[in-house]
């Protein structure tokens, strides 16, 4: 006979829960049953098979009087069987036990009786003969099992419900008796079948909506039985094992379903502030069943009848955990780690699922409840991480499955218990440091993945981690474990190191979901402030739910803690150094004390453990004070000692020397009575007896030691310690156990990472200190300085990654994680990651390789990664070119390969200026024509210069026709063309004016140096173009530009010897900067026009080639442009460009209208360029090239401008007055008699139409000027440097010069006497005036002497001797009218009147007489 709570614990085999049912087992187990002659439990056993999960039914509607009647006549049939043979039927009641067949008969006899008043019937009195037949000892397996499938259809249809009277004694009852099933066991597959039916009632009850009457004792003996079964399964069938596994998880989740609707009740807090359920002692795994018997019964006493609740979930809970202690404890020894198979699975993995179940369910109410949450700090975190390094990739999976429920339900109250397992198991196996499979890697990996995509996961690690100064870095460490695992080092590519880029995505992913738009603004709000002289372990924050307050906190710390992570490589490398440099970082004061060195040594992690023992253990006065201080940082309340001596020495390694480790013990015993004085009488017991276990430590652990010390020895050597008692020998058996089982370890633990218990122990005293968590609404606060971290790594990884794949899911997942990088680098104006991203991305475009291969758009078109390389690089180019710097190199570097593969739009990039604005360059631009497509091209070089086209020319008849391009090159060539058109490359250019200053300035560097290293000319025209356009695009900034545009274009124009398209780009380029530049930036005419000298500098070659349009240009820039122009340097470029014109073919015309409209009508003549156009006019008056009619018109131009001089003289002599008025009828002077020396050089022209009209315009330009103020001397110097200066040299021209070249000079002579003896009448106002007057006057007569003695064609003139013989006596008469000349009495050579005849006679004899008669 069988008793359920007394199963007999045999050797079993467990299979893997995750093994599929075995269909032929399900069959053969049937036809067991059919040979039982149990046809009804056929169906059940198929339907168990088939629905092992499913034990609810919908309720009949059939009165519940005839339920009980159908079920009692079940039993009753089963019963009068002859149950041991099968088929023969008992004749004799008798035999058979008469008190459990009465007892149905008597309740069916009164059921129907009771249908009228149901709601009042006790439902005990009709389930206890069924209950009775379940606990009897002399039914056979199928008599019990009909009684259990009756209950479990009482059960299911609510019979019994939640309003049944009694409902609650009725299901302690039905426990009771299912618990304590008894039955005779006539088969195993009768046996199974049983037990099967026996979990499908327990579940039931559990599932019934009465299951909250249920006890927390009932409870607890319900999973007890149910874990009974399992175990007992173990060594059935495969049937029976999968069902009771899965009624033990429904149970358990039913359980702790209802764990959200229990209220918190009061609690008292654990002795020695923790609980521990550790299973000790347990080395085999069939005393689990023993263990957990035990552990649920020993509770009774508290379990009471109350509804069930936190007690039970507790024991339940407890016993959970007790199953992976147990096994841990048995097969998870450091001796069988080296072996990856050598314990079974199925155990880890059952408990662990349900305890999977119990989080599940439970959520965030386990921390609600102190209990619970005690076991889920201490106990299953610790089996978790011991199992979490087992060499199974199934348990694994599962540690980190539960692992990740916890840190979103109850990450804050397992701060330090989470870093623990980030630290000791994940980052540990994803490193490959424990010796794990590729199997458990990719495990781990794919957990600290998932972790990622945790909306707030990173910005919690980095601030309750990386910013606390007594945590590890966690979230830099799983950045930097991320990249290095993205890393294929002598490998293929494998999912391990995508997993790894995905993770580093997530994390760009979460911070480019969390920017916002003020990224400036937060870059400035939160710096981090100079530090304090606040000791950093007193740093405190005074809300942490308030990011106002926590923000700047974790600033604050972040930046002590950097400086303690120096400060302790420093102190690990030399601990007086250490201090020092601490010093000098004012993390530590100028003037140490043993309080801010003890807390260094606590609070600081990183530091070697070994040298904070030799520091502390060291016998100078200041050391043994640091010691004691140090003591005084621990905690030890409520802490057993043997707990606190561990948590005091895993912070520091205890030294070999005697009386060091005196010292240490005296400093621990101290302060332990003083925070625990209950337990000893003086402080002498603490100490003898914290040296009584460090003795006992050694004596149990140490291999020397072959007579190991008995729990009777210790307690013997323990005798009266206690101020001359003993102390409880019950204290001194619980600390030897503890010793025993758990070595105290003097030396830390090799290797990063490892979890010890006496860490354990120590990681939980110190989440009693430890600063709580902080939960991360949102990170934006934060981002600049986590991406700080994160984007070096990534991008290395990106870039990997990038190189070895060709997954197109993968390259697109890679280019994606640029594009994020780049936008969190651009919010925070990071140019060096942005710099970094292009360098690195355009690298895979392949466009930065010299183009060797011979169908090179080919290859771009059917290269994928190069594709998608490039839209990624000129997205980044176009989103965020503010904060590019040096990256506008690879960018410009890229652009000129596309261009090279004739893949850009035709017109790449346009100004700001209407296309009709364009210059009409004299060639066809290259980016009107740009190279053809090369996939669509012939590859044979065409020949230059005139014999390789001659040679064409012969030979085009041979020359055998371009080849037609494929389908798959036609198709190619259309993908590059679709890339490249998505790339939007023009928008560079002609969004250039929305750049940052910095970003377009080394844009137009990165042009300028892209043409200067091109050797092919077509590039280098290409980026001069853009150069140009940018430039032109931003004609606010000019002053930014404009230094390195002019150098670049004026190193161009004055070393280019031969025109040719670069020299003709720079010049018509400069030109057009200036046409569309003039007209809004005034402050800088003078620096745009004095630019145009550049072309002055053209070597001779070049300026001829360009000349017309050249000045067809200059003649827009001055229409456009003159009023603009004033400085008398812009408008002296201006001229001379024009000047130059004058004797060029096909420039002069152009260049004759630009200076007409100027001259016109004086409309822009401005005393800045009076004198620079007249001379101009005279050039084009004295140019034969051309028709006369121009240099008439040039004479006519220079005649109009003296308009301008009475103009202006007239405004002067109106709003000017005394000095300034002075200066300005000066300059007026002089400009009048520039213009007057510029028409005599064209008086001499030799061409007489052009000449005589020169001496008509000058001499209308010295008599016909009314209103010009013109000073007295300012005559007499017209009259030297023009009239006699005219006179004299034409005189030499008519004596000197053939009659061919110079024709009809007589006419001439003729008017150059008018004009001197009409300008002499016209001045002699002003001339009389004059001191010199008399020296003029005998010039013009000498004049006129040398006038009457000039020969033409060996003759004298007659018209000449009358013209002059005229025009004397007129001036003579005029002179004595106004008593200029008059008789005198003087005697001598010297006196006017006398030199006036002297030299009239020698013109005109008898013409004193005539005027002066004699009377």
């Amino acid at each position: 006979m069988l008793h359920l709570g007394q199963f007999s614990h045999k050797d079993r085999t467990l299979l893997p829960s995750h093994k599929e049912f075995n269909v032929n087992f399900i069959n053969n187990s049937i036809s067991m049953l059919e040979k039982m002659g149990c046809p009804s439990q056929e169906s059940e056993a198929i339907t168990l098979a088939q629905e092992p999960m499913d034990t609810s039914c919908t309720p009949l509607r059939s009165p519940s009087a005839f339920i009980i009647n159908t079920e009692i006549g079940a039993v009753l049939s089963v019963m009068r069987r002859n149950v041991r043979w099968g088929i023969q039927y008992i004749e004799d009641e008798d035999q058979i036990d008469r008190s459990l067949i009465k007892s149905f008969k008597e309740i069916r006899r009164e059921v129907f009786s009771w249908q009228t008043q149901w709601h009042t019937i006790n439902p005990i009195l009709y389930l206890q003969p069924f209950l009775d037949v379940i606990q009897s000892d002399e039914t056979s397996a199928p008599i019990t099992g009909v009684a259990l499938s009756s209950i479990y259809k009482f059960i299911t249809l609510e019979v019994l419900h939640l309003n049944t009277v009694n409902v609650a004694d009725a299901l302690h009852k039905i426990i009771d008796a299912v618990t304590s099933c008894r039955f005779e066991v006539t088969d195993p597959a009768s046996e199974e079948v049983v037990l099967v039916k026996i979990l499908q009632v327990l579940l039931a009850c559990m599932k019934n909506k009465a299951s909250v009457k249920l006890s927390n004792q009932h409870v607890c003996d319900m999973v007890n039985t149910c874990f009974q079964i399992v175990h007992q399964a173990s060594s059935k069938g495969e049937l029976l094992q999968r069902i009771a596994r899965q009624t033990l998880h429904e149970l358990v989740r039913c359980i702790f379903s209802h764990l959200p609707n229990v209220a918190t009740p009061h609690v008292n807090e654990k002795e020695n502030g923790y609980i521990s359920s550790k299973t000790e002692g347990a080395t085999n795994l069939d005393m689990l069943a023993v263990k957990v018997d035990e552990r649920i019964g020993h509770t009774k006493e508290f379990l009471t009848t109350e509804p069930y609740g936190v007690p039970c979930m507790v024991e339940i809970f407890q016993f959970l955990c007790s199953l992976l202690t147990a096994v841990e404890n048995s097969r998870v020894g450091p001796g069988l780690r080296s072996n990856s198979l050598s314990y079974d699975e199925d155990v880890p993995l059952f408990s662990l699922g349900l305890i999977n179940s119990v989080v599940e369910l439970g959520g965030a109410s386990l921390g609600q409840h102190p209990e619970l949450l005690t076991l889920v700090e201490n106990d299953l975190f610790h089996s978790l991480i011991q199992f979490g390094l087992s060499p199974s990739p199934l348990i694994l999976s599962t540690v980190c499955s539960i692992v990740l429920n916890l840190y979103h339900l109850l990450r804050t109250k397992l701060k330090l218990q989470l870093e623990a397992f980030f630290s000791s198991v994940l980052m540990r196996i994803a490193q490959n440091k424990h010796g794990a499979k590729y199997q458990q890697q990719e495990v781990a990996m794919e957990t600290i993945v998932d972790l990622c995509r945790q909306p707030m996961f990173i910005y919690e690690m980095y601030t309750n981690y990386d910013c606390d100064i007594s945590c590890s870095n966690i979230f830099e460490d799983l950045v930097n474990l991320l990249s290095k695992s993205a890393f294929p080092v002598n490998t293929p590519l494998t999912a391990i190191h995508v997993l790894a880029l995905e993770g580093l995505i997530a994390m760009t992913n979460c911070i480019s979901e969390k920017i916002t738009g003020n990224c400036e603004v937060q870059v400035s709000e939160h710096a981090v402030p100079d530090p304090e002289n606040e000791p950093f372990w007193k740093v405190k924050c005074e809300n942490y739910e308030n990011p106002g307050c926590w923000v700047p906190y974790i600033h604050k710390t972040k930046h002590m803690k950097k400086k303690l992570s120096v400060g302790s490589d420093h102190f690990n490398t030399d601990p007086k150094k250490g201090l020092e440099f601490l010093q000098g970082m004012r993390m530590l004061p100028d003037t140490l004390d043993p309080v801010s060195v003890a807390c260094f040594l606590r609070y600081t992690t990183g530091l070697d453990k070994i040298l904070i023992g030799d520091y502390l253990g060291n016998h100078d006065r200041f050391n043994v004070d640091v010691l004691l201080e140090f003591a005084k940082t621990f905690d030890f309340h409520d802490m057993n000692l043997d707990i606190a001596l561990r948590v005091f020495l895993e912070t520091f390694r205890l030294p070999g020397e005697a009386q060091k480790i005196q010292r240490f013990v005296e400093a621990f015993a101290d302060q332990f009575y003083e925070q625990s004085p209950d337990i000893f009488a003086n402080k002498d017991a603490a100490l003898l007896l914290s040296y009584s276990l460090i003795l006992l430590n050694t004596d149990r652990h140490s291999p020397q030691v072959k007579k190991k010390m008995t729990e009777e020895d210790f307690i013997r050597n323990n005798r009266r310690i206690n101020g001359g008692n003993d102390l409880p020998r019950e204290y001194l058996s619980e600390l030897y156990s503890s010793i025993c089982e758990n070595e105290i370890r003097m030396t830390p633990a090799q290797g990063a990472g490892v979890m010890t218990h006496d860490n354990w122990v120590g990681l939980l005293h110190k989440s009693r200190q430890t600063v709580p968590y902080i939960v991360c609404d949102s990170g934006e606060q934060i981002n600049n300085e986590m991406f700080a971290i994160l984007s070096g790594p990534t991008l290395a990884a990106l870039s990997v990654v990038l190189d070895l794949v060709e997954q197109d899911d993968v390259l697109q997942t890679c280019i994606d994680g640029f594009l994020k990088v780049a936008k969190i680098a651009g919010c925070y104006q990071l140019d060096d990651v942005i710099d970094g991203l292009l360098v690195a991305l355009s690298k895979f475009t392949n466009l930065l390789t010299p183009v060797s291969m011979e169908e090179p758009v080919f290859a771009f078109g059917n290269d994928t990664k190069a594709m998608k390389a490039t839209i990624g690089v000129f997205t980044i180019a176009n989103t965020y070119g503010d904060y590019i710097r040096s990256g506008w190199r690879n960018t410009v570097d890229c652009i000129l390969t596309l261009h090279k593969l004739g893949l850009l739009p035709t017109r790449l990039a346009t100004d700001t200026a209407n296309d009709s604005d364009q210059i009409e360059d004299p060639g066809k631009s290259v980016l009107l024509s740009p190279p053809p497509p090369a996939v669509l091209a012939s590859h044979s070089r065409k020949s230059s210069g005139l014999m390789g086209r001659f040679s064409d020319f012969l030979y085009y008849d041979m020359e055998k026709p371009a080849p037609q391009p494929s389908q798959e090159h036609l198709e190619a060539h259309k993908r590059a063309v679709e890339t490249v058109k998505s790339c939007h490359v023009n928008n560079i250019f002609t969004e250039s004016k929305f750049l940052q200053s910095d970003s377009l300035l080394n844009l137009t560097r990165a042009l300028i140096l892209s043409v200067g290293q091109n050797k092919n000319e077509e590039a280098s025209v290409f980026c001069l173009e853009l150069l140009i356009t940018v430039t032109l695009n931003n004609r606010d900034r000019i002053m930014l530009l404009w230094e390195n545009v002019f150098g670049y274009i004026s190193n161009i124009v004055q070393s280019a010897v031969m025109p040719s398209t670069l020299v003709e780009k720079a010049v018509f380029g400069l030109i057009r900067i200036c046409q569309r530049l003039l007209p809004y930036k005034e402050n800088l005419t003078d620096d745009l026009i004095k630019s145009l000298q550049l072309i002055l500098k053209l070597d001779a070659r070049v300026a001829d080639a360009y000349c017309e349009h050249i000045t067809q240009e200059i003649m827009r820039l001055v229409k456009a442009n003159a009023r603009q122009i004033k400085s008398h340097l812009g408008w002296r470029t201006i001229t001379s460009l024009v000047s130059i014109t004058a004797c060029h073919p096909e420039a002069s015309d152009p260049g004759f209208q630009t200076l007409e409209f100027i001259m016109f009508e004086g409309t822009h003549l401005l005393p800045a360029n009076f004198v620079l156009c007249v001379n101009a006019a005279r050039q084009f008056a004295e140019s034969r090239v051309g028709e006369t009619s121009r240099s008439l018109k040039s004479l006519d131009l220079m005649s109009g401008s003296a308009i301008c001089l009475v103009k202006w003289s007239r405004a002067t002599s109106e709003g000017e007055e005394g000095e300034a008025a002075d200066k300005v009828y000066q300059d007026i002077g002089e400009m009048w008699l520039r213009l007057l020396q510029s028409l005599k050089k064209v008086c001499l022209d030799p061409r007489e139409e052009i000449r005589n009209h020169a001496v008509f315009t000058l001499q209308k330009c010295l008599t016909g000027l009314d209103g010009i103020h013109l000073e007295d001397e300012m005559w007499a110097q017209c009259f030297d440097l023009v009239v006699f200066t005219l006179a004299s040299e034409l005189l030499e021209i008519v004596q000197e010069k053939s009659t061919k070249e110079y024709r009809n000079m007589e006419g001439t002579a003729v008017l150059c006497v008018k004009l001197l003896l009409n300008v002499f009448l016209y001045s002699l106002p002003s001339l009389c005036r004059l001191v010199s007057f008399c020296k003029v006057w005998i010039g013009v007569l000498s004049c006129l002497e040398r006038f009457m003695k000039v020969k033409i064609r060996g003759k004298t003139s007659d018209k000449i001797h009358e013209i002059v013989m005229e025009l004397l006596k007129e001036s003579l008469v005029v002179m004595k009218g106004n008593g200029i000349l008059v008789e005198s009495d003087s005697v001598g050579s010297d006196s006017f009147w006398q030199l006036t005849w002297l030299h009239v006679k020698n013109i005109a004899p008898n013409l004193q007489a005539e005027i002066f008669p004699v009377s």
